[in-house]
């Protein structure tokens, strides 16, 4: 019980092997699995799920302590905060953190290329038409998969300020 809360594990070790993960789990999901974030952001899934992981190893034991946990949850927590303030005040991050929309569609048209490179059938991109009720490809002037995973819409030289949320 005395080990409980000591640590065994070098604290530098633990901020090391968690900013470790973080890039390389943020990396994976802003460059390959954009559209997997659904509403929530990119971040927030990766914090969520990394952020779970740490803290389920210091609860089970699979550290030596629940401070060796604790310290690597604070610095996941950090880095979250980190990236979240360097987007907001500095534009290069943001335009690194937050892929730019893709375009879908042009003019009526698909842009198949970006169809494929986001894994999104045209029957996928069809049905979030039907969900806005949009009756065909004619009336869409553009098309975008935005950064958060959703689809939105500039229909008959209106922006219909709609965003769907990205398919399953």
């Amino acid at each position: 019980m005395d080990h409980l809360f000591t640590l065994q594990t070098s604290p530098l070790e633990l901020v090391v092997r968690g900013t470790a993960m973080y890039w390389l789990l943020f990396l994976v999901f802003r460059f390959v699995l954009r559209r997997d974030g659904g509403g929530v952001g990119i971040a927030d899934v990766l914090f969520i799920v990394v952020v779970a992981d740490a803290a389920q190893n210091g609860m089970s034991g699979t550290y030596s302590s629940v401070a060796e946990g604790a310290v690597l949850v604070g610095t996941l927590v950090a880095w979250n905060v980190a990236m979240d303030w360097a987007a907001f005040h500095w534009v290069p991050a943001r335009r690194f953190l937050e892929p730019p929309p893709l375009l879908l569609v042009r003019d009526g048209r698909v842009v198949a290329r970006n169809l494929r490179r986001e894994f999104l059938t045209r029957e996928e991109l069809e049905a979030q038409l039907r969900l806005h009720d949009i009756g065909s490809l004619a009336e869409v002037r553009r098309a975008y998969m935005e950064s958060d995973g959703q689809i939105s819409f500039v229909t008959g030289g209106k922006d219909r300020g709609v965003k769907s949320p990205a398919p399953d």
